[in-house]
């Protein structure tokens, strides 16, 4: 039995400072939870109709702006994985705020 496996070329960057800690955790904060808020506001001053439809809209969108951060930062080669929001605001904060000239490629 061939199983073709992909090669790990890079392992997740660690961050080190708060700051860049900090600035990952709000990105994984803003992908997984941004929509509820906004949903229950909408709610509030529009209807439960308008608000569903938010919701749903919400989730398109977000979803764009989860693939292009995943396709900004994570390399080319290991794509094919599946990472979660934690690992895409890892590898973005790692690549655009902490350390871009170690890993910039």
């Amino acid at each position: 039995m061939d199983i073709n496996f992909i090669d790990m070329m890079e392992p997740t960057p660690k961050l080190l400072t708060k700051r860049c800690k900090i600035i990952a955790l709000a990105i994984r904060i803003f992908l997984q939870f941004s929509i509820y808020p906004i949903t229950l506001i909408v709610w509030y001053l529009e209807g439960w109709f308008i608000a569903v439809l938010t919701l749903l809209l919400g989730f398109i969108v977000i979803g764009i702006i989860r693939s292009k951060l995943r396709n900004d930062s994570i390399p080319v080669k290991q794509r094919e994985y599946n990472y979660n929001d934690t690992g895409i605001a890892t590898w973005y904060t790692a690549k655009q705020f902490c350390y871009p000239e170690e890993i910039k490629q």
